[in-house]
């Protein structure tokens, strides 16, 4: 099919399109959720220690944050079925690398590179779904993309360590390059194009520095994607700080410690979906403004919960568990109302706001680490505020109605 040739919503299947960008969102998930319980594995075998063999996971971030403005703008130039096809190209290429790498260096850069073709799928997959919908169909379209890549964090540790329990951890990526060429060929069989020729923006560096500041200076913009960001700190802080909380301040064992984990991403799958109920009858600005009072509050508790000790583990699980559920209503309707006014450059702000939402998430991350003193105060100081930042930002950098779309670049 050609990259010119563009399907109008009504005639693309909406299972299928959601089943090709959920699996295209999946990449990130996947390739950090699945071969953490390889890790011990990784550094015997190159006799390194843990710290060295952490920064596969670093670099990945780095390359994932590095791989945002990359794909925006050329989305938007060149349309979105190429940059699709040359980010899981790369994707597939760097996981064959990394399951025959040699050393811990080259399975670093490796996992570097690796990220950049998984950005290519997070990156256009949100792209997309501002072609094909407005603003409230979108925000289904991304609850329904929230179930399909709440599964990864489900499934990925359970499935990694298996492989690495009955092969060994080269097998993870394997089976990671694997799903990446399942994603090219259903990429190139039956995604269309989306973005019409009339749609697509020219220029150089130039032109894309002035949009990536145009964008920035666009309050709306601005507020919805702090939002999202604020969100995604919570959500990382969760996953950095829980381990420490849930097995060795209360001496959860490792494997009940994943049924905790897939209990709350249950929850972030039934928040999506609640999300899609409710926009049937309730815009994406009042979702937002209700459910940030929740998050709000179950931050609140936490915060004062861990501070007490009250209820012990149960204290915690309580309001975590509303918390994160909570999130993924947030989330979506975050995305779909700060792209919402690009017909014309939606890559290069979704872009940005997916570098926004993984510099703060891996800000919030790496605070756990710093601030760690022993308790579970770190993890849940972190979610309280970025719960009340998130709040904040709501009522004093976005708009109170619904934006109209215009040919913002």
């Amino acid at each position: 099919m050609s990259t010119d040739s563009i399907e109008k919503p009504k005639q693309i299947s909406s299972g299928r399109i959601t089943f090709i960008l959920g699996s295209l969102m999946a990449f990130g998930p996947l390739s950090i959720d699945m071969y953490l319980p390889g890790l011990p594995d990784i550094a015997r075998d190159f006799n390194s220690d843990a710290g060295t063999i952490q920064y596969t996971l670093s670099f990945f971030l780095i390359g994932m944050a590095a791989g945002q403005t990359f794909y925006g703008p050329i989305a938007d130039r060149l349309g979105r079925k190429l940059p699709l096809l040359f980010g899981c190209a790369l994707y597939i290429i760097a996981s064959l690398g990394c399951a025959l790498s040699t050393s811990a260096v080259n399975l670093i850069a490796l996992r570097f590179i690796q990220a950049i073709g998984c950005c290519a799928g997070m990156v256009i997959t949100n792209s997309v779904v501002r072609d094909l919908f407005d603003a409230r169909d979108s925000a289904r379209m991304y609850s329904m993309l929230y179930l399909v890549t709440g599964l990864a964090p489900i499934t990925a540790p359970f499935i990694g360590g298996y492989l690495v329990l009955y092969s060994n951890w080269r097998m993870i990526f394997w089976v990671l390059a694997i799903f990446g060429c399942a994603c090219l060929l259903m990429v190139i069989f039956y995604l269309p194009e989306t973005l019409p020729a009339d749609r697509r923006t020219s220029g150089g560096l130039g032109k894309v520095i002035v949009s990536y500041g145009r964008i920035l200076t666009t309050r709306g913009f601005v507020g919805y994607a702090l939002c999202g960001g604020f969100i995604a700190g919570i959500m990382f802080a969760y996953i950095s700080g829980s381990p420490f909380v849930f097995i060795e301040l209360y001496g959860i064992a490792p494997h009940h410690y994943g049924w905790l984990f897939g209990m709350n991403a249950f929850g972030l799958v039934c928040g999506s979906q609640l999300n899609r109920l409710l926009l049937r009858r309730y815009n994406n600005i009042a979702i937002m403004r209700t459910v940030l009072w929740v998050i709000a509050a179950s931050g609140l508790a936490l915060v004062l919960l861990a501070l007490t000790g009250t209820g012990g583990l149960i204290g915690l699980i309580i309001p975590l568990f509303l918390c994160i559920s909570s999130i993924a209503l947030v989330g979506a309707n975050a995305v779909a109302l700060a792209l919402s006014p690009y017909k014309k450059g939606a890559g290069t702000a979704s872009a940005m706001m997916g570098t926004i939402q993984l510099a703060m998430g891996a800000g919030s991350g790496t605070l756990i680490g710093v601030l760690h003193t022993g308790t579970a105060m770190p993890m849940a100081g972190i979610i309280g505020l970025c719960a009340l930042a998130a709040l904040i930002t709501f009522y004093t950098m976005t708009e109170q109605r619904i934006r109209q779309p215009s040919s913002a670049s």
